[in-house]
């Protein structure tokens, strides 16, 4: 089990409950951001808890929500019993064998500063996307990444700090055309509305040519 795998674990249990800038304004970026698309079936890389899966699923017929954490899953479990909603527990890395046909949207919800090569991932997403369809990335600014800012939770031994890499928004434009994709659209999330700080959210709109 990977360190990430085994932070995410014991994230779960306070997750929903405690304070988190990041979730709940990467959360409002994507409602932002897919609310005037189109899609019926959504494969949602980084589904948590679910707090983005309630969502999707009322505007789809069809959701594919992964996570690499078997606790993040069984709490979006408990949250969600619908016959729509498919969980899978899988590592994004690794052969996407949970795929069985093409979706019309893809979602990355806070995953990929995870990721260390976003080459694979974008390519991955490509093969399984249906050509108009779109792919959401939503991430902690890396203007706020090179300020130190990392996802980060407390525990009883203190606070725990997760592995991260910082992808720059060039990172994401040029891995996107590289793998046939154009941008959308871009935009930045900021505490309070306050564009006179460091924006804390890119959103990052893909569309498959």
């Amino acid at each position: 089990m990977s360190s990430i795998q085994k932070a995410y674990n014991s994230w779960a249990a306070q997750y929903d409950t405690n304070q988190n800038r990041t979730r709940d304004l990467e959360g409002k970026g994507l409602r932002t951001t897919l609310a005037t698309i189109d899609f019926e079936r959504v494969l949602e890389i980084g589904c948590g808890t679910g707090k983005n899966t309630v969502w999707l699923q009322e505007k789809a017929t069809h959701v594919t929500a992964v996570d690499f954490s078997e606790e993040m899953l069984t709490k979006a479990k408990q949250k969600i019993a619908s016959d729509s909603v498919q969980f899978v527990q899988a590592d994004i890395t690794n052969n996407w064998s949970f795929i069985d046909k093409k979706y019309e949207l893809i979602t990355f919800s806070l995953v990929l500063e995870h990721i260390a090569n976003l080459e694979p991932i974008f390519r991955k997403a490509s093969e399984v996307l249906v050509s108009g369809g779109h792919v959401y990335i939503g991430e902690l600014h890396p203007f706020k990444q090179y300020t130190g800012s990392k996802a980060r939770f407390d525990t009883e031994n203190g606070q725990q700090i997760l592995e991260c890499y910082t992808h720059h928004i060039s990172d994401f434009t040029q891995a996107a055309k590289q793998h046939g994709f154009i941008v959308a659209d871009i935009n930045e999330f900021f505490d309070d509305n306050d564009r006179s700080q460091l924006p804390r959210i890119l959103t990052v709109l893909l569309q498959k040519v």
